[in-house]
């Protein structure tokens, strides 16, 4: 469970929540501006930004070819590359992956017998930037423009497009995996950190609220969804929710048992450590005279959800569902 509110732009921890619970020798009292505009954010709430890598596809060129497609609605929409290009309509994509070179770069990888054993390296990477619903759209493309000549620009080809037909606005980019200069991009947890700070620092720059912080100091415990199951969800034709309540259903009536006990202990373990942590916090913005800023600080560790586990997600779930369900029938008319 990650544990470190970072700033990952330096490359430095910028306020390691959990630390804060186990006071040393060496450690300042001091928080700078930087991590008191980050405390800040947090616990006013900030909309945090997303930044998702879709893990399937891209290891092959008609792959590839039907994502950018998809990408640009069939040609409706425009695709922008790194070197400011607009491509519009349709076959743009035969274009596009002509351009990058990448049927040289599958001809190279894919051959290669050492291959044949496990899945051929990606051609492309393919990342999403997302806000919640209501943020202008036309600051979350401006921001990720930023991100992505910042991170990319002179290394690694890339193209995106904003998608806007959904209540939240997002932007899709499709990344040569292999840099101009032979070097392969290799993504990692601690990279998808620097790049939701990199992202949401764009955002404000755009004069967006955005904030980039880990799940579990914010007291997040809800399971992660796959990009399958959340694509599928917003298209409305996910099944997941109902796996869940069947297999929910067995472990409550007996039938079915799920080590949940050691995973909620853990649990518990990093709450104890976080909810700690940002008291320690409130105690050095008492010592720098920002009071206000500490009972704030306070009163959300305070009010950080419930620790679940992902059995007991789906339960709650289940009865909001059912008082939702309930509610309804009362509240129909009587003929």
């Amino acid at each position: 469970m990650p544990r470190r509110l970072i700033d990952l732009a330096g490359g430095k921890p910028l306020l390691d929540i959990a630390s804060y619970a186990r006071r040393g020798p060496g450690r300042r009292d001091r928080l700078s501006q930087e991590e008191v505009e980050l405390i800040e954010r947090t616990v006013r709430r900030t909309p945090e930004v997303m930044v998702k890598v879709l893990s399937r596809g891209g290891q092959d060129l008609k792959a590839v070819a039907r994502h950018v497609e998809y990408l640009n609605r069939g040609g409706d929409l425009e695709l922008e590359t790194d070197d400011g290009q607009r491509l519009l309509g349709r076959g743009v994509e035969k274009e596009l992956l002509e351009d990058w070179d990448l049927d040289l770069e599958e001809r190279r990888t894919g051959g290669l017998e050492y291959w044949s054993r496990r899945n051929p390296p990606k051609l492309v990477h393919k990342l999403m930037f997302s806000m919640p619903a209501g943020t202008p759209s036309d600051k979350v493309l401006a921001a990720v423009k930023s991100f992505a000549r910042e991170e990319f620009g002179l290394k690694h080809r890339y193209a995106l497009v904003l998608h806007t037909d959904e209540p939240h606005p997002h932007v899709h980019m499709v990344v040569k995996a292999v840099s101009e200069r032979g070097v392969r991009l290799n993504i990692r947890k601690e990279t998808l950190r620097r790049w939701r700070t990199s992202f949401a620092r764009n955002l404000r720059a755009c004069g967006v609220e955005a904030n980039a912080t880990q799940r579990a100091v914010r007291g997040v415990t809800t399971p992660r969804q796959t990009d399958g199951i959340y694509r599928a969800a917003l298209r409305g034709a996910s099944t997941h929710w109902n796996q869940r309540a069947e297999s929910a259903a067995l472990a409550r009536d007996g039938e079915e048992r799920f080590p949940t006990e050691a995973y909620k202990a853990r649990l518990r373990e990093t709450r104890r450590l976080v909810s700690n942590g940002w008291n320690e916090v409130a105690k050095d913005l008492d010592k720098q005279g920002q009071a206000s800023l500490a009972r704030a600080v306070r009163q959300y560790a305070v009010e950080l959800p419930p620790v679940r586990t992902e059995l007991e997600h789906t339960w709650a779930q289940e009865s909001r569902l059912d008082r939702i369900a309930i509610r309804g029938a009362n509240d129909a008319p009587t003929r």
